[in-house]
């Protein structure tokens, strides 16, 4: 039976107009990954065993909230059958689930309705936009694009010692990773193997980057570039200001830190780019090249930072954003010198921008505390005090890789119970979508009808 298109768009549109854009996406996510979940249960998408509900959940849940945490060895788990769904969900999860149904939607019936574009500045932009259809198309076009030059290189380079068409399935899949700052990798130990290697170094790294600064920047790059625009947008350039001094200033600092440890008997290129990738990939990506389990607790604190911050808005990452950790920075500042406003680059920053800027990283901040805090009784209840004190840490660098969609792990993730693995689930969804997004989508959206008589109180 052929269903009418007009009642497809019809019913899209109706749909986002009765659920709204964060309720419409969480339950977008909360579909696509039950529904895969399932698919990675199957005999067929196993290379022994068939996997168990809540490690297929884990699994499915960290490929489409683009993370990388993994319970089981991906490339020796899971068949082809299994990976290539493990990769279209990185893909799904990575440009958003509501974009590639907005854009669907969009082919078939040649407009963007008023709820579709809510739902694109939801996912996308987060602020009014007129040229929305010309954004849809760059995200499309800029992410295969990309993600087709970064295959075809890895596959040149993995084809000096896999046959042609392993080597060609490698390409792709670690290129759509790495775009999608997934982390996922077919590799048993990451990319330890290649912690000096030029190409495989600097194409993975170029992905990340590209994959995190956010398709407005994206959009805004490419039509600059085209003399259609003539100064990048405020947002634009905290994006790429703030991505250059977090990856510089964090490579300084993992140089440093493990000089006399995980570097020492690295040659100084192999030094240089392992502190650069390790910079990077940070950045919400997952991938690594250094053994995390063995760098000290000032180069994992470090990346618990840097994991924090992660990525910026509109991107394939997670983390408060690179944009919100300027504005934060912008407030102190303010208040410091007790003013009133807080300015960035020449620029007065909304008050109801800063608001959200904090209202986002305390809500962060009390997100990763809280399940870190249920990680520790789960898992330390059958240690004793002594043993596990040293526990805390790498519970901490967990909870903050899963809420942060990165992907880093000390290695305490296999060896977490069912319980913490479920707690780990829910950390990667909220970080993923959000944690304001999903707080709207919980508890609704008011607006205040009046306000109360105004008193002040002592702080600080």
């Amino acid at each position: 039976m052929k269903i009418p298109l007009h009642s497809i768009t019809s019913f899209w549109h109706n749909l986002q107009r009765t659920l709204g854009p964060a309720r419409l996406l969480v339950v977008s996510f909360a579909g696509a990954i039950l529904f895969a979940t399932f698919l990675l249960m199957l005999p067929q998408a196993a290379q022994n065993e068939p996997v168990g509900f809540i490690d297929a959940l884990f699994t499915i849940t960290s490929a489409t909230c683009v993370t990388g945490l993994t319970v089981v060895d991906t490339g020796t788990t899971f068949s082809q059958f299994g990976q290539i769904i493990i990769l279209v969900m990185i893909q799904l999860g990575g440009l958003g689930v509501m974009t590639f149904s907005t854009f669907f939607i969009y082919l078939l019936g040649g407009r963007l309705s008023l709820s579709s574009r809510d739902m694109l500045q939801e996912t996308l932009s987060q602020v009014p936009m007129k040229n929305l259809k010309d954004l849809l198309k760059t995200v499309f076009l800029a992410t295969f694009l990309i993600e087709a030059v970064g295959a075809i290189i890895l596959t040149l380079r993995w084809s000096r010692e896999l046959p042609l068409a392993k080597a060609m399935y490698y390409g792709v899949f670690h290129a759509v990773s790495a775009f999608c700052n997934a982390g996922f990798a077919l590799f048993p130990n990451s990319l330890e193997t290649y912690s000096g290697d030029f190409t495989v170094n600097f194409t993975i790294t170029t992905l990340i980057i590209l994959g995190g600064l956010g398709f407005v920047v994206i959009f805004e790059l490419a039509h600059k570039r085209r003399a259609r625009v003539r100064r990048l947008s405020l947002h634009s350039q905290l994006v790429l200001l703030m991505s250059g001094l977090l990856i510089f200033g964090g490579m300084i600092l993992i140089l440093i830190f493990e000089y006399g440890n995980t570097l020492k008997h690295l040659p100084w290129s192999a030094r240089m780019w392992t502190s650069y990738f390790q910079s990077v990939t940070a950045r919400t990506a997952g991938y690594n090249t250094l053994n995390i389990g063995a760098l000290t607790d000032a180069s994992l604190f470090l990346l618990i930072m840097l994991m924090f911050i992660g990525a910026s808005p509109g991107s394939c990452g997670g983390g408060i954003k690179t944009t919100t950790f300027a504005i934060l920075l912008s407030v102190i500042k303010a208040r410091f010198h007790n003013l009133v406003d807080a300015n960035l680059r020449k620029r007065r920053i909304p008050e109801e921008t800063s608001s959200k800027a904090i209202a986002i990283s305390f809500f962060s901040a009390t997100l990763i505390m809280l399940f870190t805090f249920l990680l520790v009784i789960v898992e330390t209840r059958l240690v004793s005090h002594q043993e596990s004190r040293g526990l805390f840490l790498e519970m901490l660098f967990e909870v903050t890789s899963a809420f942060g969609t990165v992907g880093l792990t000390a290695g305490v993730t296999p060896k977490l119970s069912d319980v913490s693995r479920l707690l780990i689930t829910l950390v990667m969804f909220i970080g993923r979508l959000g944690p304001l997004t999903v707080a709207i989508a919980v508890g609704g959206e008011k607006k205040a009808l009046f306000k109360y008589a105004q008193e002040n109180v002592l702080v600080g």
